[in-house]
């Protein structure tokens, strides 16, 4: 019975749940883009399982048959948004679990361990459990604070900007979404005035 009312709580907030595979590129900002595409009849909006790369659940919009500038202003803006916040978290997932490989790495090696595999043989990267001679050596959480202190003071330009820009995009879009809403208010407004005139 909660799994209807879930489900119908999504369908009436104009999205649906699909499973689809998604696959945004996390260079150069270019947008490979879900691999799926809803069924041709679909009038919601479609969001898919996290990426693998940004951990962003991507998004297909629906576009109506008979979009208006300002709609279709609006949607793109979104999807142009949704392809930069995509490739963004992408490439900064990905320096943060290559920089913490590498530190993981560092100071098993300055300890005198080194990263093996099954056989025995050395691994130029590791993962916070590594196999040393058949026994598990983590870091501890104060060494791993000191690798997320710096990653942070490292980054911390990066994030300002993205903030900064995430805001007034986001700004943007709800100043967008408002106008489409007054725009349909008042198109039905009339439709309903010149219904009435007609009865």
């Amino acid at each position: 019975m909660a799994a209807v009312g879930a489900a119908r709580a999504l369908r009436a907030g104009g999205c649906r749940y699909s499973r689809f595979s998604s696959s945004f590129s996390s260079g150069g900002g270019e947008r490979a883009g879900p691999r799926f595409r809803p069924p041709a009849g679909s009038r919601r909006d479609w969001i898919g399982p996290p990426d693998k790369r940004s951990n962003l659940r991507p998004v297909i919009f629906h576009v109506p048959p008979h979009e208006s500038p300002l709609e279709r202003r609006l949607r793109e803006l979104r999807e142009e948004t949704q392809a930069w916040n995509q490739s963004f978290w992408a490439r900064q997932n990905t320096a943060f679990q290559r920089e913490k490989e590498e530190f993981i790495y560092s100071r098993l090696k300055a300890r005198g361990l080194e990263a093996r595999d099954e056989t025995g043989q050395p691994l130029c990267s590791s993962s916070v459990y590594v196999p040393v001679i058949g026994q598990k050596v983590t870091l501890s959480a104060e060494e791993m604070a000191d690798f997320y202190k710096d990653f942070l003071r490292k980054n911390f330009r990066k994030h300002m900007r993205y903030n900064r820009d995430w805001y007034k995009r986001n700004f943007t879009i709800t100043f967008l979404m408002g106008q489409v809403a007054l725009v349909r208010a008042l198109r039905w407004l009339r439709w309903r005035s010149t219904n009435a005139g007609n009865q």
